[in-house]
């Protein structure tokens, strides 16, 4: 950002195209200040919890199933 080298020395330095560094360089100056912007941060943290807590359900309940399938199939040990 600063521009104390060109972007062939950054390039070669970071081993990345030129054109990648004008691509992180562009979106760095458009979003930066987006990150300060604490009603975004905050809109971006909320979750929706009741929906994870299904998901943990859901897989709870398919690695019980899958557990006891391999029971009973011989291929896990009964005891962990």
């Amino acid at each position: 950002m600063k521009g104390d080298k060109t972007l062939a020395e950054l390039a070669t330095q970071f081993d990345v195209h030129p054109n990648q560094s004008t691509d992180w360089k562009t979106r760095l100056a458009e979003g930066a200040a987006a990150v300060f912007d604490d009603d975004k941060a905050e809109e971006q943290a909320k979750v929706d919890v009741t929906r994870m807590q299904a998901k943990i359900g859901e897989l709870a309940i398919a690695n019980d199933f899958l557990e006891s399938a391999l029971v009973k199939a011989g291929l896990l040990s009964a005891k962990r």
